[in-house]
């Protein structure tokens, strides 16, 4: 059992978002419809851990589809997560919830408005992966419910994986996931320099962030996230002061679906831009470096604590890129 995590603070923060006028705001089973009114949405929500003695830069982290901050905050089966472990070696840690996902909430004004006239046409689509999907996009096995041999996520707790999921609601916001990249923007005009980790879909989310604030994003660890679409002149813009690492577990090449080779080659390509104009990144590909059996969700998976060793390693080693 891991030592008392002993914090100098922790709290909640809701950064970004507006005041929106919805003329549909649903009705209570208790008092029926408030009737038009305001609500607040395109906001995210943000959990902040700060240890006694920071001695380390702080890490804001960002989950992917269908994923909330719970990402990093535990593993299915209980053990301890990247935001409380990352505390513990001095990291402030600052876990987000992607604007319209989970405790950021979301608008149901469409929702409520088709409902209420009976047309569909309005209505968002809500995507939320089945386990079929989710077992083979995460690459604990090639098809639901075989595991690959070797394979370091606890499959036992499968089920508690697949409940911690939540649809993509963000589509009910107007700028869907732009929402997020404003909000984290933000909340680094608010802290300061920091480190992003970003898994999955906030992969592209934290390309931009770095984009918009290259002087506020000290490093972008990318768990196997998205990092299409990098050029020669996002780097000459100010990609080439943030070190960049890309971070890849077992079981990518020719994987079915999206985490897959097209996005593991996106990530390559655009370490090597970065580098080509003087930056530093790196791929880390884990079975090259003898760690095989790690799943797309390597966060979760019973050498988690491991992972982070390794990635914090790289963010205090000397140009390692």
């Amino acid at each position: 059992m891991a030592d008392p995590l002993v914090l100098a603070e922790e709290g909640i923060d809701v950064v970004g978002g507006r005041m929106i006028l919805t003329d549909h705001p649903g009705a209570s089973p208790l008092t029926g419809s408030p009737g038009p009114g305001h609500i607040w949405a395109g906001h995210i929500y943000v959990h902040r851990r700060i240890p006694v003695e920071p001695t380390r830069p702080p890490i804001v982290m960002i989950h992917g589809s269908n994923g909330t901050g719970m990402t990093f905050e535990s593993t299915p089966d209980g053990r301890e997560g990247w935001a409380t472990w990352f505390v513990r070696q001095g990291f402030s840690t600052y876990v987000v919830d992607h604007a319209g996902r989970g405790r950021s909430g979301f608008d149901p004004t469409s929702v409520n408005a088709a409902r209420a006239s009976g047309s569909t046409g309005g209505l968002p689509n809500l995507f939320l992966g089945t386990a079929e999907r989710l077992w083979v996009n995460t690459r604990i096995g090639p098809v639901y419910p075989e595991p690959f041999p070797g394979v370091r996520f606890p499959v036992e707790a499968f089920e508690t994986f697949l409940a911690l999921h939540v649809p993509n609601a963000e589509t009910t916001l107007a700028g869907g996931s732009e929402n997020t990249i404003d909000g984290v923007c933000r909340l680094l005009d608010r802290i300061g320099p920091a480190i992003l980790m970003v898994h999955s879909q906030g992969g592209l989310y934290g390309i931009e962030i770095a984009r918009r604030r290259p002087l506020l994003v000290t490093a972008l660890v990318s768990v196997e996230g998205g990092a299409e679409g990098v050029t020669p002149a996002d780097v000459d813009r100010g990609l080439r002061r943030v070190r960049f690492l890309s971070v890849w577990g077992d079981n990518s090449f020719g994987a079915a679906l999206v985490n897959g080779d097209e996005r593991r080659e996106g990530c390559a390509r655009a370490v090597d831009v970065i580098n080509s104009g003087g930056g530093d990144a790196a791929l880390i590909m884990l079975p090259d470096m003898g760690i095989s059996g790690n799943t797309h969700a390597m966060m979760a998976d019973i050498n988690n604590l491991d992972i982070a060793s390794l990635i914090t390693t790289w963010l205090e080693a000397e140009n390692p890129g």
